[in-house]
């Protein structure tokens, strides 16, 4: 990762690409609703694997296309998970902290999908355009009445009568969205063997996050059904399972992850306090080692990823974690070798790949390691777009002299960081080179995509 892996990167993805692996957060720029909206995007490699082990079945049970580049976390403190157009997925990082098990988290998946499969999203959007179309009739409307009487507050009556029952349909409309989504959802984990006792916990969870923070769910401003609604019907749902609930322990893989992401989004000292020294697990040397890192105490991290090491030599996640202090140290040479060894046990990551990728161009690369991380960014660029990766790319092509390459990689970071007129500079610098037609059909599509 060449980022700091708590450092908050002022680049704007368009495209929902993400940022490195091992939690570098980032910001993500999205249309939606004819608005546009900002988050915060964490990603890393040992959390996504967990969440794709949760959210494959339950996609190829709904019948929707599974893509792991459409799944993201959001550094977020409520407890929510909502999908978008293009089938992604976005879940916030407190539902996963506060899950007790993987059926809590299991019943939410289950509900968004059942969001996409039943075609909620582009319904949506048409009830919006629709709407916007009424409203903007009812302005010209009340626009006129008052001109006729003279009277700005009967323009203003009716376009406020107009605005409140475009409210109410839409949150009607929503309302049973969200029926239909916790019907399918109950469909979806019976046809993959689980309980829903697991989205009835996560839904009492969420109503007594609304009771403590006082948001009155009302029949006007909700924009779900009332939570005591849809207990009612999940534990129905729960009584007809033939499947048996979680026992509620907490599934070791996801009390990792957990401390993983913790020791990332919280403070060191709340990391302190929930992970005392006194706490020898793993999971919590774990989480201690991120918090040390986070403090830049690189020699308290250092000696605690190293035992972590020793106690599961195998594990990817760890060496990645070291090849990170030792990077910030500015070793490099070392944390390329941990990077590459990261990558020789997870040969199929893209993050770890371009982790190492990173390591070796700051070690004044040979033109055969050269030509290797080219090759290497290359497939990232396809398999797994992100800024950093086509940064590095563009870097790589021009120490090996690759001009024109370098600058169309270059366009590709700018339009990913949200710079659309700098890409088009740079794509069209680009074409004054002499090109091969492919890199030449590759420059036609990116201006193409800029119009």
């Amino acid at each position: 990762m060449v980022e700091k892996t708590y450092q908050k990167l002022k680049a704007i993805f368009h495209h929902f690409s993400k940022p490195i692996s091992l939690l570098t957060v980032g910001l993500v720029l999205f249309f939606a609703n004819n608005s546009f909206a900002q988050m915060i995007i964490l990603s890393d490699e040992e959390t996504e694997l967990y969440l794709q082990s949760l959210i494959r079945p339950i996609f190829q049970a709904a019948g929707i296309p599974f893509d792991r580049n459409k799944i993201y976390i959001v550094e977020d403190n409520s407890l929510n998970a909502f999908v978008s157009d293009g089938n992604n997925l976005f879940i916030h990082s407190e539902t996963i902290l506060k899950a007790k098990n993987s059926d809590e988290l299991r019943g939410i998946i289950a509900h968004e999908a059942g969001h996409i499969q039943g075609g909620h999203i582009l319904r949506h959007k048409l009830l919006m355009q629709e709407m916007q179309n009424v409203s903007l009739a009812s302005l010209v409307v009340a626009g006129a009445l008052g001109a006729a009487s003279g009277r700005g507050d009967v323009a203003m009556g009716v376009a406020l009568g107009a605005q409140s029952s475009l409210i109410n349909q839409s949150l009607a409309y929503r309302v049973q969205e969200e029926r239909n989504a916790d019907e399918a959802a109950i469909s979806l984990l019976r046809k993959t063997h689980h309980s829903p006792q697991g989205l009835l916990n996560f839904m009492k969870k969420i109503q007594a996050q609304n009771k403590l923070q006082g948001i009155n769910e009302n029949s006007y401003f909700r924009t779900h059904p009332l939570s005591g609604e849809r207990i009612a019907f999940l534990q129905e749902a729960v009584k007809n399972s033939p499947y048996q609930p979680n026992s509620g322990s907490p599934d070791k893989q996801l009390k990792r992850i957990q401390a993983k992401l913790y020791a990332f989004v919280k403070s060191p000292a709340q990391t302190s306090l929930k992970y005392p020294l006194s706490d020898k697990s793993i999971d919590s040397q774990y989480a201690r080692a991120i918090a040390a890192f986070k403090k830049m105490d690189f020699i308290k991290s250092f000696t605690i990823t190293d035992k972590l090491i020793k106690y599961e030599p195998n594990n990817p996640h760890f060496h990645e974690l070291k090849g990170q202090i030792l990077m910030e140290q500015g070793k490099i040479q070392q944390a390329q070798a941990e990077f590459a060894q990261a990558s020789k046990l997870l040969p199929y990551s893209v993050l770890f790949k371009i982790n190492e990728a990173q390591a070796v161009l700051e070690l004044s690369p040979s033109a055969v390691q050269l030509k290797n991380i080219i090759a290497q960014l290359q497939q990232a660029s396809v398999a797994r777009p992100t800024t950093i990766g086509w940064l590095l790319l563009a870097k790589a092509y021009g120490l090996n002299n690759q001009t024109a390459e370098a600058q169309y990689a270059s366009a590709q970071f700018s339009v990913m960081t949200g710079d659309l007129a700098l890409a088009k500079h740079q794509a069209e610098e680009a074409k004054r080179h002499s090109l091969s037609p492919q890199l030449t059909l590759k420059i036609d599509d990116l201006l193409n995509s800029l119009k």
